[in-house]
């Protein structure tokens, strides 16, 4: 049996690590806290490359399938904007261009510009990038119904609507419509581009801020 003085002290060393189990919690529930999600989105613009617009086509494009993938978080803010176009740039690697069997990703940052516009909304993708050791310094322009972007991608990347979409190519090197444009020894050719685009945005991961100290 206790004395008296000894339930005092078991009472009080109870309240003690009941007050420290309490602290801990509250301790670990606020290192335990997390962000708010981010999300990546992904356009992808996939069909057939041609005619050829202007130039001689070196790399031989014309006729190919052709693939442009574009990665990007949607808490990018635009590097220029106006109340119409917004201009974002993009990290290396964050474009991946498929063109038949050539294929190459960014190794520097790239241009993304979107317009907003009473005929159609546009995107165009300006990438350097090598193929089989050789430079070359692409241009893509995709033309998509106007309206597909609400004005909230002026201020950060976001999706368009509806997705997929049917793209048209352009009939002249400087006319509206899908087309591409490349640089490379010198000599610049511009294609016609017809397939479809498509986006989507997925949450990234949410990582805890947890702390052992």
């Amino acid at each position: 049996m206790l004395s008296k003085p000894g339930h005092k002290f078991v009472r009080v060393f109870a309240a003690v690590i009941a007050l420290g189990c309490a602290v801990w919690a509250q301790t670990a529930e606020v290192d335990t806290v997390v962000a708010p999600a981010t999300h990546t989105l992904t356009i992808t613009v996939k069909g057939t490359i041609g005619p050829i617009l202007s130039g001689s086509d070196p790399l031989g494009l014309d006729g190919k399938n052709g693939t442009v993938k574009i990665m990007a978080s949607e808490s990018l803010n635009p590097t220029k904007h106006t109340t119409t176009s917004a201009t974002y740039t993009l990290p290396a690697g964050a474009i991946t261009v498929t063109a038949g069997t050539t294929k190459f990703s960014t190794k520097s940052p790239s241009k993304m510009v979107i317009n907003l516009g009473t005929t159609a909304d546009t995107f165009t993708l300006i990438v350097a990038g090598q193929v089989e050791g050789v430079s070359v310094m692409v241009t893509d322009a995709t033309y998509l119904k106007a309206g597909s972007w609400t004005t909230a991608v002026l201020k950060h990347p976001t999706t368009f609507a509806p997705s997929p979409q049917k793209l048209t190519s352009a009939k002249t090197a400087t006319g509206p419509g899908c087309k591409i444009k490349y640089t490379v020894f010198g000599n610049t050719s511009v294609l016609g581009f017809s397939g479809t685009a498509s986006n989507s945005a997925t949450a990234d991961p949410v990582l805890p801020n947890e702390s052992w100290e």
